[in-house]
Parts: structure tokens; sequence; C-alpha cells
């Protein structure tokens, strides 16, 4: 077997299997782990994904969000064991690859459009409601 054959077979195990379909464009919330210390929390971080970059175990992606009137940009390794869960809140509809135009734009002009036809359907919205319906019936038995 060749090395590069081997660092293959390694990398692909590491692969995460759960990532949605998500584009640039999207607004995406992320669940983060952070370790202090002894304790683990999940820390969530939401934002419009302005880029993504590599491929295989090496892909990133950036979000970017306004808070507090200032800027901030976060960038995450797509297979990291740190991510504990990763969502699509909407979809958008833009032109470009990479959106670092929206660094210096606030209010109206940061607006993207939403998707028409996206990928996310009525079904699957109507099930996530569904099953949040059930765990809040279960939650006041």
């Amino acid at each position: 077997m060749k090395r590069n054959a081997v660092i293959a077979k390694i990398e692909s195990e590491q692969l995460k299997k759960d990532i949605p379909n998500f584009r640039v464009g999207d607004t995406v919330r992320v669940h983060t782990r952070i370790i202090e210390g002894e304790k683990e929390r999940i820390q969530v971080f939401t934002g419009t994904v302005i880029a993504r970059k590599g491929s295989g175990l090496s892909e990133t992606f950036s979000l970017h969000r306004v808070a507090y009137g200032e800027g901030m940009e976060r960038v995450f390794p797509l297979h990291s064991p740190r991510i504990a869960k990763l969502e699509v809140v909407k979809e958008g509809h833009v032109r470009r690859a990479k959106l670092y135009y929206l660094r210096g734009t606030s209010g109206k002009a940061s607006k993207i459009r939403g998707r028409v036809g996206s990928t996310r359907g009525k079904e699957e919205v109507a099930e996530e409601q569904a099953v949040e319906a059930v765990e809040a019936t279960e939650s006041q038995v």
C-alpha cells in the first residue's frame, strides 16, 4: 500500500458523516464544545457563511456576524471533533464564492436574499415542528 493511500484511508476514518449541506450565503448555527479546566460546555455561534476552503479533512468555513455593533468572524474546521452540531438556520442566494464584501457593511447592505426552491423542503420543516411539539408535550407530563 502506498503512503498516500494509507494517509487517505486514515483521513477517511476521521471525516464526519452527519454534516448538513450548506453553501456560502447560508446562515448557520455552530454548536462548539468549550473545555474549561475539568468542565465542558456547549457554546453556539450563529453567522453567515462567507467562505468555504479546502477539501477533505482540512476543509474549513468562515462565519461572519455583527454583535453589539462590532463585526466578528470565526473560522471553523468542518470535521473538527470540537464541533458538536451544525444546523442550517436560513438558506441564502448569492452569486459569489466568497462574501468578503460583507465585512464592511451593516444594516440593509449586509442583507442576503433567501433561496427560492431551497433544498430545505416543507416536509423537513413540518417534521421538525412535529418533533418539537412532541418534546414540548413530554416535558409537560
